[in-house]
């Protein structure tokens, strides 16, 4: 009897449930399909398009001038630097016009205050020097910290990816010590721009094209970057062409020129305005934003850390290749791997190969794989390690790196060369303190900058400042045998760098690209072009481009794609199976797929003639008198 009154009990209970959860289907149907009509009706169109000219994707004809050349990676930076240049402005002060402006213009690649590399050429003296355009790791990031957290990697999301920012530091520097303008002059155009709005531009679209469920998890995750890069409207695609505005940008900006307009009316001198820049930056308000979010999110980076920053001038590295002088930064960043590639490439006869033919094309890409194996090996920040940067661009270290290369594709990354002084660290002297752009300007007196800014918006930004301190500390390893492992007060080794090169014919070429880890193969084929095979400036960034994949990458998670190769329409069209038969593993990318860069480039002539080249891989604009 209990069984049967049990079993009734089960059957009059299991309708009722049965009830109940198709109530809950029901209502749970309802909910997505309300959800689903209030997005349908949400607007999903561009908020306020405008007119937009785009140079992405056009061939142009190379600007030339007797007076000046300027390059920027969008049309808004390349005309501050022109009109600062016509108002008396030298090339300095145009570099930092340009800077302000591509931080707001491109700010989701490069970002105020992210990092900053660059090269100045004296026109009088003909001296270049770098700068130390990349951030230090604060002084609570240690590996045992990153270990306690289990991490492997440094997370490319977290709070604890920022390094100290760079570019505060790198503008003053330029403008104290070449420049010849005040920051709140130089800073109006960038500062007009972020109020009034400028057209979003192709590549722009394609970085911040987020998905819809994207956009929700950037809203929820980041909700401070979703209103400065999605203004909050989950629901809306970005459109090209659609007005974008920055205005927490410009307040920033306002605000470091009003400190340096306030010092300068209190009887300071220029020097003393500049420096009001910095700690309203580095030790005031700035500072105390910076701090408050990280002790929110419980990150790394503190005011101590912040006021005691500092970057510096100092001798770039140089090599010799065709008679031509090649300069790039040191070793914080991987601009060697130029000089590096070049150096192996200068004993063989590429011009009998024929440009674009498959050996040259095979042969190109063995230099630059096994200069990129010698960055994996011994580059790093050289206030940390003692980098064999002698051995590393001598002709016998390059001639035994040509006697590795063969007919087919690496299996991996090759094996790093031998060199009798391996990367040892040692103890730093006491501190002192997946895109990028670029922009190069050389003035009429042969002043030349080349500067190639970055940074992205996957950390947290500072709420109210329009500020990104960006991800570079994930182009550390956390991989204790790594010349490039994290140590607190170590700057990572970075991607971006700038190129200068004295030509055997007394030109003087000033160059950089985004890119990531194409960045130096980019310029390398550039210069390839120019050097070897006798391109004119726009000839040579229009020519058609490869990469190698077959290293780790410079970002987190480091991954190697061993006998991966991409290649641009033109050549994949021509090359693909040849090359799949030497063992690549080839990939087809469009023509003026922005992948591979978006080179600026500006050049001064014996004579005085200058002339400049925009990349139609991105927006890059050039203008010359």
């Amino acid at each position: 009897m209990r069984r049967r009154s049990r079993a009734r009990q089960d059957a009059r209970r299991f309708p009722r449930t049965r009830r109940w959860l198709r109530r809950i289907g029901i209502g749970f149907l309802v909910l997505v399909v309300v959800l689903g009509c209030v997005y349908w009706a949400l607007p999903k169109g561009p908020r306020d398009p405008m007119d937009f000219d785009s140079p992405k994707g056009e061939t142009r004809t190379m600007a030339t001038g007797t007076e000046y050349a300027v390059v920027a990676g969008t049309p808004w930076a390349a005309e501050a630097m022109r009109d600062v240049l016509e108002a008396g402005g030298n090339a300095a002060d145009a570099a930092i016009a340009g800077l302000l402006t591509l931080n707001v213009t491109f700010g989701e690649a490069a970002s105020f205050p992210g990092v900053a590399p660059l090269l100045f050429r004296d026109g009088r003296t003909g001296e270049v020097s770098s700068y130390t355009g990349a951030g230090t790791a604060p002084a609570a990031a240690t590996l045992e910290r990153f270990r306690d957290r289990d991490w492997d990697e440094v997370p490319e999301m977290d709070v604890w990816a920022q390094l100290l920012p760079a570019s505060p530091d790198v503008l003053v520097s330029l403008l104290r010590d070449h420049g010849t303008m005040a920051f709140a002059e130089l800073a109006a155009p960038a500062i007009e721009l972020a109020r009034t709005g400028f057209p979003v531009h192709e590549v722009m679209a394609h970085n911040l094209d987020f998905s819809l469920v994207e956009r929700i998890g950037f809203q929820v995750l980041m909700p401070y970057n979703a209103h400065e890069f999605t203004k909050g409207e989950w629901w809306r695609p970005i459109h090209v062409g659609d007005r974008f505005k920055r205005p927490d940008l410009a307040e920033t900006l306002e605000a470091l020129g009003a400190a340096e307009t306030a010092a300068l009316e209190a009887g300071g001198d220029r020097e003393a305005g500049l420096q009001a820049v910095r700690d309203h930056f580095y030790a005031g308000p700035l500072a105390e934003e910076i701090v408050e979010l990280q002790e929110e999110e419980d990150g790394l980076i503190t005011a101590a850390d912040l006021a005691g920053y500092a970057g510096e001038w100092e001798e770039p590295l140089a090599s010799d290749f065709h008679g031509s002088t090649i300069r790039t930064n040191r070793t914080w960043n991987q601009g060697i791997v130029v000089p590096m590639a070049l150096e192996i490439l200068e004993g063989i006869d590429l011009e009998a190969m024929g440009w674009g033919s498959e050996e040259y094309v095979h042969t190109v890409l063995q230099a630059i794989d096994l200069a990129m194996a010698d960055r994996e090996a011994y580059v790093a920040d050289p206030a940390y390690v003692d980098v064999p940067v002698a051995e590393l661009l001598s002709p016998e270290h390059a001639a035994e790196r040509r006697a590795q290369m063969g007919e087919t594709s690496y299996d991996g990354m090759p094996a790093a060369g031998d060199v009798a002084t391996a990367a040892r660290p040692h103890v730093p002297d006491p501190l002192l303190g997946k895109d990028t752009t670029h922009l190069a300007v050389v003035d009429a007196r042969g002043d030349s900058v080349t500067l190639t800014p970055s940074d992205f918006p996957l950390t947290p930004m500072v709420p109210g400042t329009g500020m990104n301190l960006g991800n570079r500390m994930t182009q550390f390893s956390l991989d204790p045998d790594s010349p490039n492992r994290l140590e607190p007060g170590k700057r990572p080794r970075i991607t971006p760098h700038a190129v200068m090169v004295d030509e055997a014919g007394g030109g003087q070429i000033s160059l950089g690209t985004p890119g990531g880890d194409v960045q130096a193969q980019t310029n390398l084929q550039v210069l390839l072009n120019i050097l070897v095979w006798g391109m004119d400036l726009q000839e040579a960034v229009e020519a058609p481009r490869f990469m190698s994949l077959n290293f780790p990458s410079s970002f987190t998670p480091h991954v190697t794609e061993p006998h991966g190769i991409k290649l641009e329409a033109p050549l994949d069209d021509e090359l693909h199976d040849a090359l799949e038969a030497r063992g690549y593993e080839v990939e087809r990318l469009d023509r003026w797929d922005h992948e591979l860069g978006g080179v600026g480039i500006v050049r001064r002539l014996p004579g005085g003639r200058v002339e400049a080249g925009a990349d139609p891989h991105e927006s890059t604009t050039a203008f010359a008198r």
